[in-house]
């Protein structure tokens, strides 16, 4: 029966909504961007699947979108001679690429414009991590979607007291609004 999973395609299209109106502000384009998810389950693929659609309506072809779209699981990044059979959902986003084992590592290597968390782990998102994104981009995106906000990679408050203030932040439940030096952060939820 023809379905509709709130999990993998209400969320996808949240997120892929987020990204195209971070662009507004980062002044980038879609087919560009290069995401980096933490949680390679049924919300990151299908961020990933509509993601490499509307990349494909951009002009690319589905192995270079796929290609922008890299995954961080329990296991480490997702590479294509990871030990041990690949569950299918996760196949087509596992890249050529030296394994590594952190969040960290992988924001160094990759560079990634976008960072979305889908883990349901809290505090993944840690400084180390911000500051990272920071140094790549003027404006990093940072969507800690897990949700509830217990569960959130990283909250508002940290997110733009690492970045300096410049991040655009969405979070699958909602946090308040920040205070960071003089000015009010409306965090976007997502």
């Amino acid at each position: 029966l023809p379905s509709f999973n709130d999990d993998i395609q209400g969320t996808a299209a949240v997120a892929l909504a987020g990204l195209i109106a971070s662009l507004r502000l980062t002044g980038g384009i879609l087919r560009d961007q290069r995401i980096l998810f933490l949680g390679a389950g049924e919300a990151g693929i299908g961020i990933a699947d509509l993601f490499v659609a509307a990349a494909m309506a951009e002009g690319l072809d589905e192995p270079t979108a796929r290609h922008r779209c890299w995954f961080v699981d329990s296991k480490g990044l997702l590479v294509k001679d990871r030990s041990g059979p690949l569950p299918e959902h996760k196949a087509l986003y596992a890249h050529e690429h030296a394994p590594l084992s952190t969040l960290s590592e992988a924001v160094a290597a990759i560079k990634p414009t976008a960072l979305i968390g889908v883990s349901g782990q809290p505090a993944t998102f840690t400084r180390e991590v911000v500051e990272a994104m920071s140094a790549l981009n003027q404006r990093p995106v940072i969507f800690a979607l897990s949700n509830p906000t217990s569960k959130s990679e990283c909250s508002a408050e940290q997110a733009y007291a690492w970045s300096g203030g410049r991040a655009i932040f969405a979070s699958g439940s909602a946090f308040p609004p920040v205070e960071f030096e003089g000015r009010r952060l409306v965090p976007g939820q997502g």
